[in-house]
């Protein structure tokens, strides 16, 4: 296959494709904004642009791939809340871009990264696809708005496709701050010598995925001989989780373990806004293209602190 990556210079997007080119001949467009150049491959084809650059269309159509993984995109809910508007711009605006883009260049199949935000307070745990989408951000209606344009575009033309629900992921490379997640940021903390801060009571959960796992997920719908899309031309939405809780606490415990460092963590008073419970039921993904998350969270939590202690 040739499969294009938006954002292939990011954390997910340069862990799928140092995977992908073991077998594949793949296409990275990135502005490396919040990407880094280091993390891209030495044979993957690059371009560095903004996926709402008005040349986009001839970029794709230059690598014109067969399949398209749409990673890039404004991650950060605290930066959504100060300019929503650029937020809507990258992630919903640049979305129906590169889902247009991709159909001209003839690609059969795209990926395209959303969100647990869309879901918004949970109503249950684990969520299902189907649960009420009620955003509390802008980021998460953002996110929302992108998997409706991505159908917009892509069901006219015929073109497989599907939006990707991630939960928590972590693992190498992620940056951890921008949109790092608490665990990037404990691990950042601990390779310093420093000690985490948790903050509220440290029981509150997540569904933490490590990025070995959603690769894996990319990969096998990428693969799949299944369509990806709803039987009534709508888009097709998949939760990329673990389909478990875990608590902070659990979390601090581990990498604790993996570090060596004894020093309890410091607890803070929660922030506002933080849920209690969370998590994203993953079942569909395992009916329709055969996945589910493998790598225990003991052994993502290890690999991840080494990387950060030898990455520091």
């Amino acid at each position: 296959m040739r499969v294009l990556v938006t954002g292939g210079a990011g954390f997910i997007g340069s862990n799928l494709v140092n995977s992908l080119i073991q077998q594949h001949e793949v296409g990275i467009i990135d502005d490396l904004s919040t990407g880094h150049r280091q993390n891209v491959h030495p044979d993957a084809w690059l371009r560095v642009m903004d996926i709402l650059d008005s040349n986009l269309d001839d970029a794709v159509a230059e690598f014109a791939p067969d399949r398209v993984v749409h990673l890039a995109a404004q991650a950060s809910v605290g930066e959504s809340i100060k300019d929503p508007q650029r937020d809507w711009s990258v992630n919903a605006e640049g979305t129906r871009r590169v889902a247009s883009a991709a159909a001209k260049a003839g690609a059969t199949r795209v990926i395209s990264a959303s969100s647990a935000a869309v879901y918004g307070e949970p109503v249950v745990v684990p969520l299902p696809e189907d649960a009420h989408k009620e955003p509390v951000n802008p980021y998460g209606r953002s996110k929302l708005a992108a998997e409706s344009l991505l159908a917009q575009e892509l069901a006219p033309a015929d073109v497989d496709f599907a939006s990707f629900r991630f939960s928590n992921v972590y693992g190498p490379r992620q940056d951890w701050r921008g949109e790092g997640g608490v665990i990037a940021i404990f691990c950042a903390k601990l390779a310093e010598g420093g000690v985490p801060t948790i903050y509220g009571d440290g029981s509150q959960t997540r569904d933490f995925v490590f990025v070995g796992d959603v690769v894996a997920a990319i990969t096998a719908a990428l693969k799949s001989g299944r369509s990806l899309r709803d039987g009534n031309g709508g888009g097709p939405a998949y939760n990329v989780a673990t389909s478990r809780e875990t608590t902070v606490d659990e979390v601090a415990a581990c990498l604790r373990g993996a570090s060596g460092h004894s020093e309890p963590f410091v607890y803070a008073a929660a922030r506002a806004g933080d849920v209690d419970r969370s998590a994203l039921s993953a079942q569909k993904a395992l009916d329709v293209f055969a996945w589910d998350a493998r790598i225990p969270i003991e052994r993502g939590l290890a690999e991840t602190c080494e990387w950060f202690v030898q990455n520091g």
